[in-house]
């Protein structure tokens, strides 16, 4: 306890740290006012009703835009378009030659944010309307005036406030601290999170809800899952690297022989991504048997049903090899290694060292994938359990996969803020502490 007050009082002493944490807490703040906000020309009174349909892809749209979706705020549609459009932008870069290119220097890699801000606004735009239709569908008592300009003027107003927060998530980046589009759905996570924890007490205090023992079991299990996503998040495959014998420098040859380093390979590469796309498909069949009333379609609307379930994890067992191998490329690694004269021992470069490379990341990608799925259908098991189900969504799934990622990676963050600190006071010292200072040399006469 008292190292972490004192490293808290490092952090706070140090101003440019100082400044872009206050100045990243000053923008969240700035969002969540603005989630609050609702749409012009609606009741607020009426939308009690939206927020029955929070699963599937309509509850992790709500969870990314931290509960702006079922609020009809003028955030409604939160970073998600961004996100999308950034994903859409990677593909293409892994797909298209010319894309890949752009990617290459400081120029390309400039244009290609401009390309993915031009895609946000056409995929908001797009989403806005689809969002105006479900305000019809489910609260459309809720709207004073369902007129043309009306939803104009929505679809301008919820542009605006996607391209807001995706302003903000730039200047978190830019003069905060860590990623922050993740800090902006962080943010809305975790102000879910104690809501949900109020709810399940009440629920738990109601005679026959099992009272504090139960609901101190839940709070021990929950933690039990943040830490196997911790284990999961910073499991690492460490693949020994030695680089050959080579002379250095231009007037003075320096002998940089014999360094040794490793290639680390995560066990989850794929983080988040393969939940969100398994979502995104289970919401299709959902929608399209929406007026089926038979046994198996029943089925995939129901998130906590064995079928449902199943292929949930064979989607995400899937599409966290499908993510995997269009982020890591084994071959270009190898090529890489050779460029930099770098081996791994007892394996011959080129092709040899490529399918140990490929051989490695299937490997640790199998378990890492059954896990991830693991997580993933934690929610529905604890719904099933008898937990509440905004208190269910926090025993895995995508809310607590991106909250602990993010909160690791800030730290990380901060922690080498910390590092950088110290390092620069040495150097501005002139001297090690501990060395006997250099006495000043005695002046001339002249």
């Amino acid at each position: 306890m008292k190292k972490l007050i004192e490293t808290i009082k490092n952090i706070w002493s140090i101003d440019e740290l100082r400044t872009r944490i206050l100045f990243t807490l000053g923008l969240i703040l700035v969002y969540r006012v603005g989630v609050q906000i609702v749409l012009p020309g609606i009741n607020p009174n009426g939308l009690s009703d939206i927020g029955k349909s929070q699963n599937g892809l309509l509850g992790l749209l709500n969870s990314f835009a931290g509960g702006a979706f079922n609020h009809a705020s003028i955030f409604a549609l939160g970073i998600m378009p961004y996100i999308s459009a950034s994903i859409a932008m990677q593909l293409l870069q892994i797909a298209v030659p010319q894309f890949k290119k752009l990617g290459a220097d400081e120029s390309g890699r400039r244009k290609l944010n401009m390309y993915t801000r031009y895609l946000t606004i056409g995929v908001t735009f797009f989403q806005a309307l689809a969002y105006i239709n479900y305000l019809n569908q489910t609260v459309g008592s809720a709207i004073i005036e369902n007129t043309f300009l009306w939803k104009c003027l929505v679809v301008v107003v919820l542009t605006a406030g996607t391209l807001f927060v995706m302003w903000m998530g730039e200047k978190i980046t830019e003069k905060g601290i860590g990623n922050g589009t993740s800090l902006i759905i962080m943010a809305g996570i975790i102000a879910r999170l104690i809501p949900a924890l109020i709810h399940e007490w009440n629920s738990r205090a109601v005679g026959g809800g099992g009272g504090l023992i139960v609901y101190v079991i839940e709070i021990v299990a929950m933690l039990a899952t943040i830490l196997g996503i911790i284990v999961l998040t910073q499991g690492t495959r460490k693949i020994p690297l030695n680089y050959a014998r080579r002379m250095t420098g231009a007037t003075t040859l320096k002998d940089v022989s014999g360094s040794r380093d490793f290639i680390p390979l995560k066990v989850n590469m794929a983080n988040v991504m393969p939940i969100i796309f398994a979502q995104a498909i289970l919401f299709i069949p959902g929608t399209l048997l929406s007026g089926n009333t038979s046994s198996w379609a029943m089925q995939f609307k129901d998130p906590t049903s064995l079928l449902y379930s199943i292929t949930y994890v064979v989607l995400v067992i899937a599409f966290t090899f499908f993510y995997t191998a269009l982020i890591m490329n084994p071959t270009q690694m190898s090529d890489d290694l050779k460029r930099s004269n770098g081996f791994i021992p007892g394996v011959k470069p080129g092709e040899d060292t490529a399918n140990y490379i490929a051989t490695i990341i299937d490997r640790i990608t199998l378990p890492g994938a059954v896990i991830l799925a693991l997580i993933g259908v934690l929610p529905s098991i604890a719904r099933l359990c008898g937990i509440t189900s905004d208190f269910s969504n926090f025993f895995g799934g995508t809310s607590m996969l991106i909250m602990v990622g993010v909160i690791l990676d800030t730290l990380q963050q901060i922690e080498s803020k910390l590092l950088e600190k110290q390092y620069d006071g040495l150097m501005q010292s002139g001297r090690i502490s501990g060395r006997t200072p250099i006495s000043s040399p005695t002046p001339i006469a002249g």
